[in-house]
């Protein structure tokens, strides 16, 4: 994939989908699948999170979602790929995560979004820490 057809971006600034998707939007994909993770007001375990920390694991954690994004585009073939994850301090309601993957078939993109974020959420890329209010 080329760079018009494959974004990877980890960054600290908000992330919006909305360009993403419709840069990806053509006639010759049958399927866009579009997933945004957010930050939850509550943990798995129903308590109250003020907001959500996330740091990146090491210097190369765009690296190695780019190679996520290696992986996707040789077990499915897409048109379009793109992963951005956001760092630092969300607040919740805060888009944590853009997936957005264009193919010919439904089929192959809704599978190649769900890899990518099984992988993520598997680690080694980001991590992930809940705030509590201290109140």
């Amino acid at each position: 994939m080329s760079a018009d057809t494959l974004i990877v971006k980890i960054t600290a600034r908000p992330l919006r989908p909305e360009p993403l998707i419709n840069r990806f939007y053509r006639d010759d994909c049958g399927a866009l699948v579009t997933f945004i993770g957010t930050v939850r007001n509550t943990d798995k375990n129903g308590r109250k999170v003020s907001s959500l920390e996330i740091e990146t694991c090491g210097n190369d954690a765009e690296a190695k979602l780019r190679g996520i994004a290696s992986e996707v585009c040789l077990k499915w073939q897409l048109q379009h790929l793109a992963i951005q994850r956001r760092v630092g301090k969300l607040k919740v309601g805060a888009i944590a995560l853009v997936v957005v993957v264009a193919a010919t078939r439904r089929k192959e993109a809704f599978e190649a979004c769900q890899y990518v974020i099984d992988r993520i959420k598997a680690g080694g890329i980001t991590q992930e820490r809940d705030i509590y209010d201290s109140g």
